[in-house]
């Protein structure tokens, strides 16, 4: 009992640790091609949250500060990102993502 309960805490943080590692690595980048076909998660009068395959993708009315974590709550990323539209590449799992007023769950 004990044995397994120890290899599925090991497992959670082995995920957490790639997640937060993967992702942190790149960071945001800005993106110049039509984002129109990628499903919205959240959305608001100034930003716009967008999910892809192994990414996040946010379109931003004006510069801002926008914040990723895990879903046990290990920040991924805080950064602000410029107007337009940027992306930041995760691992796939479930996020959570912070910009302002917006808060939103993804899956990725």
């Amino acid at each position: 009992m004990i044995r397994r309960l120890r290899s599925a805490v090991l497992a959670v943080a082995l995920m957490a640790a790639a997640a937060t590692s993967a992702s942190g690595a790149k960071g945001w980048e800005p993106v110049r091609s039509d984002v129109t076909a990628l499903n919205v998660a959240a959305r608001d009068a100034e930003v716009e949250i967008r999910v892809t395959s192994g990414y996040v993708v946010v379109v931003a009315s004006q510069p801002t500060q926008i914040k990723v974590f895990t879903i046990l709550g290990q920040t991924v990323s805080s950064e602000n990102i410029p107007q337009g539209v940027s992306r930041l590449p995760l691992s796939h799992g479930v996020y959570i993502v912070k910009v302002g007023d917006l808060t939103c769950k993804i899956a990725v």
